[in-house]
């Protein structure tokens, strides 16, 4: 019988669900990592909230642990990485607790607004200070959203209900989809300057970590009000205690902190009279605790018990018997996916897949899944095998696929075909050996690569001096090249260039690889 350790404070219909399909189950909470680590090798899987950290230490110690079932989206207290290495399944409940958390975002606003808490405490102390809290409407007021995904598109909703006008910032949100959602797609600069509120609804990565910085807040209308309900460190929050101290930005009203629990030493905004503050409660209410824990039940019993994968984030849902045959095929869609996904600069409008050669033979369907999650994960931090389809329908990505029996030049290929707003992107692979992915084509250029941990992504001239200059600033960096491929289109003037780095390229060195004369664009990339 499969055993579970619930970690976390969880509803306790988690413990019925796995007792009632054969899961045998501990609840331990509040144990402390030395503890959790002293008996996590005696359980298959681990059903978690946000308190427990799932660590590389945790991780070596749990020799039988086959999976981590996470009770709502974000898993930034879980090693994925490290997790995947060690063949341990990630899951999530990605839908459970969008409502209650957009809701909150809402909420959060009219608090804003109105000056509630801080009055509400004035009047509770005896005093009667009517003139003090003057507040302003929403109506007709300009909402800024940067991230228009699941949580962002709710909120867009009730703020159209209350009649704001509102602005949305997401590269990845096509125009059709915005005019379905009543929204205005806009840049970032064009948000920033006519937004009364700006709220916050996208992940934590390398591109949005503090989206908020005193560079943001400069181009700003004075009086903005700012809302974060997201995630810690979108927000630079010394830039943003400044904008307060000034006047530049009217209140803020926050969830999340870059180190929670926040208290005083680790946030200056703390004891702020212009900072509204909550102990990141944006999923918590009763509906949304009883779903996800339903919903990680559910899902961790499927798997132990008859290895069903559902939201998993980190392994492709299929089923055990098909899983030997689609697994080199799954590894390359994800490949070609990750590629995509971070060398796109604007909304995707259509995604064309085309299987050729034996890979037309397989169910592609857990391959378009794996190809789309990994393409959308730069922008969603809960998007999976599972719902990568309907989130990419949602955001008015038109999807694609074909088959074909016969390749001349491969005995199987992918080719992802990416049309967006400025232009057409496509990427082929295949498998060597029948098992060990490649690129084979990056738009249109015949170029063979194996795809490493660092990487960087040149388009250039095809003129002498690129390969030199890169090589001087990396060697004089002492940045070792693992590898290094070029690829040009015949009659082209134009080519591209993979390089595989032993470790990933630092800022400074980007910078000056990307103002090469011979240099296009440049991206670094990580798989």
């Amino acid at each position: 019988m499969p055993k579970v350790l619930i970690s976390d404070k969880m509803n306790k219909l988690a413990e019925d669900i796995f007792k009632a399909r054969g899961v045998e189950v501990d609840v331990k909470t509040g144990l402390k990592p030395e503890e959790l680590a002293a008996i996590i090798g005696n359980y298959d899987g681990l059903a978690i909230r946000s308190s427990t950290t799932v660590t590389k230490e945790i991780l070596a110690a749990a020799t039988n642990l086959k999976v981590v079932g996470r009770a709502g989206i974000g898993v930034d207290n879980v090693d994925t990485k490290e997790a995947t290495s060690k063949g341990v399944i990630v899951m999530n409940t990605p839908f459970g607790n969008s409502i209650t958390t957009a809701e909150h975002a809402i909420a959060m606003m009219f608090a804003l607004a109105r000056d509630i808490p801080q009055a509400s405490e004035s009047t509770h102390l005896g005093k009667w200070e009517k003139n003090k809290f003057m507040g302003v409407e929403l109506y007709n007021k300009t909402l800024g959203l940067i991230g228009c995904g699941n949580i962002g598109s709710i909120v867009a909703d009730r703020a159209i209900g209350l009649k704001m006008n509102v602005f949305a910032y997401d590269p990845f949100l096509s125009a059709e989809k915005a005019v379905e959602l009543g929204v205005k797609k806009v840049e970032l600069d064009e948000l920033f300057e006519n937004a009364d509120f700006i709220t916050l609804h996208v992940p934590k990565n390398d591109k949005t970590k503090g989206i908020i910085n005193k560079e943001a807040i400069a181009k700003m209308k004075k009086g903005v009000r700012i809302i974060n309900c997201a995630r810690g460190g979108l927000i630079v929050e010394a830039d943003l205690k400044e904008a307060l101290d000034n006047g530049k930005v009217a209140g803020a009203a926050l969830d999340v902190f870059d180190v929670e629990p926040a208290t005083k030493e680790s946030t200056p905004l703390l004891g702020h009279e212009k900072v509204i503050c909550t102990p990141h409660l944006g999923a918590s209410t009763d509906e949304a605790q009883v779903n996800v824990a339903i919903q990680v039940a559910e899902q961790m019993s499927d798997f132990l018990m008859t290895g069903a994968v559902t939201n998993a984030l980190n392994a492709p849902s299929i089923s055990a018997e098909d899983a030997p045959r689609l697994k080199p095929y799954i590894k390359l869609a994800e490949q070609l996916g990750s590629f995509a996904g971070q060398i796109m600069d604007s909304g995707i409008k259509t995604v064309n897949i085309a299987y050729e050669g034996t890979v037309s033979e397989v169910n592609v369907k857990p391959l378009t899944s794996a190809l789309l999650a990994n393409l959308l994960k730069p922008i969603s931090e809960s998007v999976n095998m599972v719902n990568a389809v309907p989130m990419a329908e949602s955001k008015g990505i038109q999807i694609s696929e074909t088959k074909s029996g016969s390749q001349k030049d491969f005995r199987s290929l992918i080719t992802v075909t990416i049309v967006s707003e400025n232009r057409t992107k496509t990427l082929a692979g295949t498998l060597f050996t029948g098992r060990e992915p490649r690129i084979v084509n990056i738009e249109g250029v015949p170029i063979e690569a194996a795809l490493t941990k660092d990487m960087l992504f040149i388009r250039n001239d095809d003129k002498p001096g690129l390969i030199g200059g890169l090589g001087t600033i990396l060697g004089n960096a002492k940045q070792n090249i693992a590898d290094f491929r070029l690829g040009r289109a015949e009659g082209a003037d134009s080519a591209v260039c993979l390089v595989s780095l032993d470790a990933p390229l630092p800022d400074n060195l980007f910078k000056e690889v990307s103002n090469l004369p011979q240099v296009k664009t440049a991206k670094r990339l990580s798989f």
